[in-house]
């Protein structure tokens, strides 16, 4: 196994190889009898800490990059350059390149993954495939759903659930992929049938530096296709272009305003839906948006990229629902006012899903807007966010998100400190989010819209390294209904 799927990560051995590997393990805890440990340098923890505890579970073979001073008796040491890369080439060996057989398009961007991979799931699902989706909200195998952890699995989890899908008749799979998974090879070894490009806006400072280093994160995904693949960017982006500098891919190109391979044009645009031209074609959706005909165009791009029949396609899409949380109605049966629960986590982001509602709102509709910012996350956009609210809402109630480990009351500070006393003036501070979402129903009457943005299909709010369970949509609906 080693031989073969090492090869020229191969620096230095000590050991031989004994008997075949019964697993392969990133975490020293999730080690088997016989398996391999990969060793990864990570933010938090270093792997190589971790290599005697591996073997005391019963790792029989422990990748490195570098050697321990004390080697074990019957245990292999392989020492690579890059464990990352390793631990990638080494899963999909280890599970028989399960992606060679299947067609695999991956998503990425900054907004519009999830949404844009959900929606490829539904439309091949419809044409008559057994297919797979791994995003941020589901993983789904043929007809059975697995919560999902990451927006994108570490190499061996993806590995595995690659192999999974395939043994369960998988034909497609549909999955986003993150700057952060691209910058840790987490998919590294995926055979990709077509890679997409939605956009990139400000996001994951935090985790990238600058803005020149998340956009070489994204790069790397084209950089790394197979000459048999496609290459799908939106060019309305302009790092678009800049994505394919470097790949072997065949381009396609997709725009609302820019010329473009599939050219699409907004008919209508309100609340109940989209009326849109791509090229020649007309497509209907329930969908709003300018950003959701950005998705529908991925999606038909994809489409006949791979081959699809085109009519098929076309009579589908118009049955097409988005993913949970975003843009996601909330039904108030008691004084007829729009709920709105979306993800919208980004500046870029909560500006256009507010764009879509102020253009469709009537002048007698109130715009309110609950927001918060997550914890342990880019604290530069806290402003733009908050500045962002209370330029379209009629009332912004600025209030927490996941603070994780921040203190709640510092982040909200950050969010509004550059906001000017017209701004002010329309904006509460609660920092509890049930009272916020509660408050803003409070405050609505007939007709009115209120949003709650930020974390859509989320279950949960992490304060201090605990999930609490919490739902926007189900405490919007309950605030509507007079419940909370």
């Amino acid at each position: 196994m080693f031989e073969i799927y090492i090869g020229d990560l191969s620096r230095e051995r000590l050991g031989a190889p004994e008997g075949e590997v019964k697993g392969i393990a990133l975490d020293s805890r999730k080690v088997v009898e016989g398996g391999c440990y990969i060793a990864i340098r990570g933010n938090a923890a270093d792997g190589h800490d971790y290599i005697s505890q591996a073997i005391a579970k019963g790792a029989r073979v422990i990748v490195c990059e570098n050697m321990p001073q004390d080697a074990e008796a019957g245990v292999f040491y392989q020492r690579v350059t890059d464990t990352r890369a390793a631990a990638a080439k080494l899963a999909h060996g280890f599970y028989g390149d399960p992606t060679a057989h299947m067609k695999v398009v991956g998503v990425t961007g900054t907004n519009g993954k999830t949404t844009v991979a959900t929606l490829m799931h539904q439309l091949y699902t419809r044409l008559g495939f057994t297919c797979g989706l791994i995003s941020t909200v589901e993983n789904i195998i043929g007809n059975t759903v697995v919560p999902a952890t990451h927006t994108t699995p570490d190499a061996v989890s993806l590995a595995a659930l690659m192999e999974e899908m395939r043994q369960r008749g998988c034909s497609h799979v549909f999955m986003e992929v993150s700057s952060h998974a691209l910058d840790q090879k987490r998919v590294m070894g995926v055979h990709f049938s077509a890679a997409v490009f939605t956009n990139i806006t400000h996001d994951h400072l935090d985790y990238h530096k600058t803005f020149l280093a998340y956009i070489q994160a994204k790069k790397l995904f084209f950089d790394h296709l197979e000459d048999n693949s496609l290459a799908i960017i939106n060019v309305d982006d302009r790092n678009g272009k800049t994505m394919v500098q470097n790949t072997r891919a065949k381009v396609v190109t997709y725009a609302l305003h820019s010329m473009a391979d599939y050219r699409c044009k907004i008919l209508s645009d309100d609340m109940e839906g989209l009326q849109l031209r791509i090229n020649q074609w007309d497509v209907s959706c329930r969908m709003s948006g300018a950003f959701n005909a950005y998705n529908l165009t991925a999606v038909l791009a994809v489409a006949h990229g791979l081959g699809e029949n085109q009519d098929e396609v076309l009579s589908i899409l118009s049955g097409l629902q988005g993913a949970e949380g975003r843009m996601e109605k909330v039904a108030d049966a008691v004084k007829n006012r729009t709920g709105i629960v979306d993800y919208a986590h980004t500046p870029d982001a909560l500006e256009n899903v507010l764009k879509t509602i102020t253009a469709s709102a009537r002048k007698d509709q109130k715009i309110f807007v609950v927001v918060g910012c997550g914890g342990d996350r880019d604290a530069t956009k806290r402003p733009l966010m908050a500045a962002i609210a209370a330029k379209y809402a009629h009332t912004a109630i600025f209030t927490s998100d996941n603070p994780r480990s921040e203190d709640p009351e510092a982040i909200l500070d950050q969010m509004m400190e550059d906001l000017d006393q017209t701004q002010k003036a329309k904006s509460l501070r609660i920092t509890d989010r049930l009272m916020a979402i509660k408050t803003a129903a409070m405050m609505s009457t007939s007709g009115d819209i209120v949003l709650v943005a930020g974390k859509g299909h989320e279950k949960y709010q992490e304060i201090k390294g605990v999930k609490h369970p919490f739902e926007d949509k189900k405490i919007l609906s309950e605030a509507f209904s007079g419940h909370i």
